[in-house]
């Protein structure tokens, strides 16, 4: 049995002795961050100026620009491909205002040029199809095959009317709610509700009355306990404060819980720890918190901090063993839902996130591919079960389509 402090947290909440917490902040492995920096930069630009490319030769090839329009385009193309960069310079240097305004632009045109490529390259199929077909069959297909123009307008038209759909989709949190039944709770104890939120992004599009909307509907679950599986923050911003006191207004009766994700060391380690602190939160890093003495939370860092620091190098199982192993209801609170080898036995429950079922579809093809734990309900051995929220906020474009946003209400109870 692990020793626990002696000092308990607000309602009965307990946290483990042993802990990982508390390191030097700033230790991180230089060089291994400039090598993930650099190969994120170098697909992004590849990627995305293919998009840019891809727009500009069908512009082109639908009205013919001169060649001052065509310099004039090429331009704004670079400069949309280069939004996202001049954002973050713009936060770094304080420049917010500048930022905000680039951020609106740059990632909803982020957002219509993903739709307008994957269009395109749909009715590209359609015409290729067609091609094909009047030449098996020796006949002349010349009218069902649509004109330069016709495979640019139709595209645009669509990209932009799923943006606008997507924009508003995204600013109405759906709630999800899984009921559990488990001989580890006490029948004394009753039910406790477990509210999940993930992937909040704040920063320079999630704040105001947009988060607001989403801690209205947090407010109106009524948790006994609150949990954030990372990316809480996005931006590099100081202007933190008001959505920091958002947070503090939820006050649930068990308390709140956070783990780290990737963007929190994408927008800084030390500024990320400070937030979700002054937001209210317990920050769980390789740290067991026991709850009303009948619940373990099992909280891990995001393997994107782990990676570049000296600590957090404990297994999940080694984390989750911290609450000594006395058959109390475990919940393994873990930003990416990646499974160690043979994780059954050790939880009960693991609640991640970071995927946003892809946020806008043809994307969630791609994010379907590298995480087969994309979204939803999954069980696992000996009785466990995982959970993938699609997220509650957006990253990047603040559009949603086909993957609405999430809050998570778990209901607990004895069996």
């Amino acid at each position: 049995m692990s020793r626990k402090n002696p000092a308990s947290f607000r309602d009965g909440c307990i946290i483990g002795e042993k802990m990982i917490g508390n390191w030097p902040r700033h230790q991180i492995e230089s060089g291994g961050e400039f090598f993930t920096v650099t190969l994120f930069l170098l697909t992004f630009f590849l990627i995305y100026g293919s998009f840019h490319f891809h727009f500009f030769l069908r512009f082109r090839a639908a009205f013919a620009p001169g060649a001052a329009a065509q310099a004039i385009l090429a331009v704004l193309l670079l400069l949309g491909l280069l939004a996202p960069i001049i954002v973050r310079v713009s936060e770094r240097y304080d420049l917010e205002a500048l930022a905000g305004l680039l951020s609106w632009i740059g990632y909803l045109w982020m957002a219509a040029l993903l739709l307008f490529v994957a269009s395109s390259l749909l009715l590209e199929l359609y015409r290729l199809l067609i091609r094909a077909a009047g030449l098996l069959l020796h006949a002349e297909a010349g009218r069902l095959i649509p004109s330069a123009v016709i495979r640019f307008l139709v595209p645009a038209a669509a990209a932009l009317a799923i943006v606008v759909y997507g924009f508003f989709a995204a600013l109405d949190p759906r709630v999800e709610r899984l009921e559990i039944r488990s001989a580890k709770i006490p029948k004394e104890t009753g039910r406790i509700r477990v509210v999940q939120i993930s992937d909040v992004h704040v920063g320079l599009l999630v704040r105001g009355e947009r988060l607001a909307a989403m801690l209205k509907k947090v407010r109106e679950a009524a948790p006994d306990v609150l949990v954030c599986t990372g990316d809480l923050l996005d931006g590099q911003g100081d202007d933190l404060a008001e959505a920091a006191a958002q947070f503090r207004e939820i006050k649930p009766p068990l308390g709140k819980f956070a783990v780290t994700g990737n963007h929190e060391f994408y927008a800084g380690i030390d500024q990320s720890l400070d937030f979700m602190a002054k937001s209210g939160f317990v920050i769980l890093r390789g740290e067991v918190a026991t709850v009303a003495g009948v619940l373990d939370l099992a909280g891990v860092d995001d393997p994107a901090i782990r990676r570049f620091s000296r600590y957090g190098k404990l297994s999940d199982r080694e984390v989750i063993s911290r609450g000594g192993g006395s058959g109390r209801f475990t919940i393994l609170l873990k930003h990416q839902p990646l499974l160690e080898e043979n994780p059954g036995g050790a939880f009960d429950l693991q609640l991640s996130g970071h995927t946003h079922k892809g946020q806008i579809f043809p994307f969630s093809l791609v994010t379907r591919l590298v995480f087969p734990y994309h979204s939803g309900n999954f069980p696992l051995a000996n009785g466990a079960l995982l959970h993938v929220s699609r997220g509650t906020g957006t990253w990047g474009p603040p559009v949603r389509f086909l993957s609405p946003p999430e809050i998570t209400v778990i209901d607990i109870g004895p069996e």
